[in-house]
């Protein structure tokens, strides 16, 4: 028999009498063995030599149970590939390691997009099927002892680079199973903030001094704005002799300092047992003597515990959420912490207004920049609703030569009531910046 390697994506025999459907029974069992056989922690380290080894062996052991006469020459080739395979993440291996590429979308098995440079663009990179789709989520997912299937359909996690992922299934997603990465980005400066744009040189010194005095800060935005990238940035300026506990779900935040405590929410494992909520560890917090608490992002109920360390001495503390503008970030908190049920809504306002100190709030520009578009204090409580005072605000004005945006921020003209404050405390305060 002539052996010779063919590329299996396009659905050719891997070698003479091995067919695309042999191939893939073959993948499929091999894969099944390496979860059986390999201890869990190497299956979430796939680029390590070590875990590579251990792949390999189990992957030899089903094919030569498979094909005991199958030549020497084509088994050694037949179980690199599948290791290699098996190893990795199949199709998405060479965009995994893009740098440029910051989130990876698979709509189907055989259509997937990337997100580069702020934009979305098609891809000719494909699964073999439905099957092998699943079959990468699966060794993707094993490490974190979940499972993706009819009855839990949906799974989100971290990978062991720090990478997040949401894989969906039917019968959520009917038309097939889809998966999105969002690549681990690497820790920005508020150097790189400023040169990239994102944010002044003068708003910087004032966050600066926000941070310094501690005032309590939420960064909104929506989705993919960079809203952890900032958050992580401004992080920089907590006086280093405070201790900090931050809380995610999955760990994002990377932060520069002395004293940092990480914590992560956990979901249920595969028996429904285990789950460790975003509250939970809210709780645990403030009895576990922290000065500064970080929540990564704040969804629901635990709002209600984030205001009460606001409210109880963790002065300086952060969280993120999603809203469309500085108001509106105000009165999604103020819905979460009544979802609660902890106290009447006509105390909702009032207990959040006097919790929360400054708002930023980033946007996704058209031209995939991210920008800090509003920077806003929270003043009180009127009428049911919290008040805020819009300081500084991101005008468009134009687009250069290669279609990126030209604008200012500029100054709305309305008093830092907070300064007072700091003056106070004998910080000084070196004003918004802004036209």
């Amino acid at each position: 028999m002539v052996t010779r390697l063919i590329d299996i994506a396009k659905g050719k025999e891997v070698f003479d009498g091995l067919s695309q459907e042999e191939w893939e029974s073959l993948r499929k069992k091999s894969q099944e063995e390496v979860i059986k056989n390999v201890p869990r922690q190497f299956l979430g380290r796939y680029r390590d030599t070590e875990a590579k080894n251990r792949v390999r062996y189990q992957v030899r052991n089903v094919v030569t149970r498979q094909y005991p006469n199958m030549p020497e020459q084509a088994k050694l080739a037949v179980v690199e590939k599948l290791t290699n395979e098996i190893s990795g993440f199949g199709p998405l291996e060479k965009i995994l390691d893009n740098p440029e590429i910051t989130e990876i979308i698979v709509e189907r098995y055989d259509k997937i997009v990337i997100e580069q440079d702020g934009f979305l663009k098609e891809t000719d990179i494909q699964f073999d099927s439905e099957d092998h789709l699943r079959l990468v989520i699966e060794r993707i997912i094993s490490p974190m002892g979940r499972r993706l299937d009819y009855a839990s359909p949906i799974v989100d996690g971290r990978l062991p680079d720090g990478s997040r992922i949401c894989a969906v299934a039917p019968p959520v997603s009917p038309n097939g199973t889809q998966l999105v990465v969002r690549k681990f980005k690497p820790n920005f400066s508020m150097k790189n903030l400023i040169s990239f744009g994102a944010i002044s040189e003068e708003i910087a010194e004032a966050l600066k001094v926000c941070v310094r005095a501690r005032f309590s800060i939420i960064v909104s935005g929506g989705t993919g704005s960079g809203k952890s990238s900032f958050l992580n940035a401004i992080s920089e300026y907590i006086d280093p002799s405070l201790s900090i506990i931050t809380i995610e779900n999955p760990i994002e935040l990377q932060l520069k300092h002395p004293r940092v405590r990480q914590w992560e929410a956990r979901p249920p494992n595969i028996e429904g047992r285990g789950e460790i909520d975003m509250m939970s560890l809210l709780i645990a917090a403030l009895r576990s003597r922290p000065d500064i608490i970080i929540v990564g992002e704040v969804r629901g109920k635990e709002a209600f515990v984030l205001m009460q360390a606001l409210n109880t001495g963790h002065n300086g503390s952060m969280t993120t959420l999603h809203a469309n503008n500085t108001q509106e970030a105000m009165q999604r908190l103020v819905s979460m912490v009544a979802a609660s049920n902890q106290l009447a809504p006509e105390q909702v306002p009032d207990y959040v207004s006097t919790g929360i100190d400054i708002i930023v709030h980033l946007s996704r520009m058209p031209d995939g920049s991210r920008k800090v578009v509003e920077i806003a204090e929270v003043v009180g409580e009127k009428d049911g609703k919290v008040i805020t005072n819009k300081l500084i605000e991101y005008r468009i004005e134009g687009y250069d030569e290669n279609g990126k945006i030209v604008g200012n921020w500029y100054s709305t003209g309305n008093k830092f009531l907070r300064e007072e404050r700091l003056k106070a405390m004998n910080i000084a305060f070196p004003g918004w910046g802004g036209y």
